[in-house]
């Protein structure tokens, strides 16, 4: 049998102490049975996480980098063969509906797309084609998505398509390669360790740090992923004016949890202002929390833009002191 998609999810949860992780990265390994080591592995460069629960859209056809040009947030219709970049889709209303991880091979542009939208992607490029020569194609049953933090040195297939960032390398691979590419990965790290570096970078996440009304200056994706200078996409003119004006309605925190607590307050958690207590008002919920392996617990959060900066805060009683991610 063929390591291709199943019931039971990825291939590589039979390695040694693979545990399977829950909703929304179901389908892959949380961990392998020591969440620290793990995260230390990835901080030096050395092992891989699978994220092969992710979706994996294509699209090909002469005219697919201007196409997407005129759908998508940033700058891609001279964007060159293998430089990695990241992109946004908005509503009417300019609040965000997808986030596109983007790499174009030359004749393909790759993307990897968050758990689960990469149908609903599909049929809003599909309804947008008109007259372009461009075909978009879901190659998630094909293809898979791994990552190798920066630094690593682990052999990569010559015709993979390939991310690279400043936070590691995202290989595009067919999933009948998943074993073999794991076995000269070097060792396995979850998506736990995954998740608890990316909140410790402030990366916004599609469905943890956004929800229906998330607008990208609250977030920070101004910049990484939403080009200021170019125009023709939906949603432009609510970017344009709030950049103008300097006023997103929420910000973006990163939060230090204190550490005698047991439990970490989950996706949606309310924040508050620890001099009102637990029952003061809700300014904002938490995005996503992790266990840090030097800084303890951690968390990103969504508050109002109005909560004083220095602000101490409580995060569903959690004592949690706040950095700045985006300015008030």
């Amino acid at each position: 049998m063929g390591d291709t998609p199943t019931s039971t999810g990825s291939p590589l949860l039979s390695l040694p102490g693979a545990v399977a992780a829950e909703a929304p990265d179901e389908g892959v390994a949380a961990h392998y049975g020591d969440l620290f080591r793990e995260q230390r592995a990835l901080a030096a460069g050395d092992g891989f996480v699978d994220l092969s629960h992710r979706g994996i859209v294509t699209i090909t056809g002469d005219d697919r980098l201007s196409w997407l040009h005129l759908l998508l947030t940033q700058h891609v219709e001279q964007l060159q063969p293998g430089v990695a970049t990241e992109s946004l889709i908005l509503s009417a209303n300019g609040h965000i509906e997808h986030a596109l991880y983007l790499v174009d091979d030359g004749t393909t542009t790759w993307a990897h797309v968050e758990p689960g939208t990469a149908g609903d992607l599909i049929a809003y490029l599909e309804s947008m084609k008109f007259f372009y020569r461009v075909e978009v194609t879901d190659r998630t049953e094909e293809y898979a998505v791994v990552h190798l933090p920066a630094g690593s040195i682990a052999p990569v297939p010559a015709d993979a398509a390939v991310r690279e960032t400043a936070y590691g390398r995202d290989v595009f691979l067919p999933r009948t390669e998943l074993k073999s590419f794991a076995a000269e990965a070097g060792p396995p790290a979850g998506v736990l360790a995954y998740e608890a570096l990316r909140v410790e970078a402030h990366r916004p996440r599609l469905g943890r740090e956004t929800d229906h009304r998330t607008i990208p200056h609250e977030v920070g994706w101004i910049g990484s992923a939403v080009h200021l200078q170019k125009g023709c996409y939906r949603g432009q003119e609510t970017v344009a004016r709030v950049h103008n004006l300097g006023k997103p309605p929420r910000r973006l925190v990163f939060l230090h949890l204190d550490g005698s607590e047991v439990t970490l307050p989950g996706h949606g958690a309310p924040i508050r202002l620890a001099a009102d207590g637990e029952e003061g008002r809700q300014l904002g919920f938490v995005t996503t929390s992790a266990r840090h392996h030097e800084l303890g617990p951690i968390a990103l959060a969504l508050v109002k833009r109005n909560v004083p900066a220095d602000a101490q805060l409580l995060a569903e009683g959690t004592p949690a002191a706040q950095e700045i991610v985006v300015e008030p």
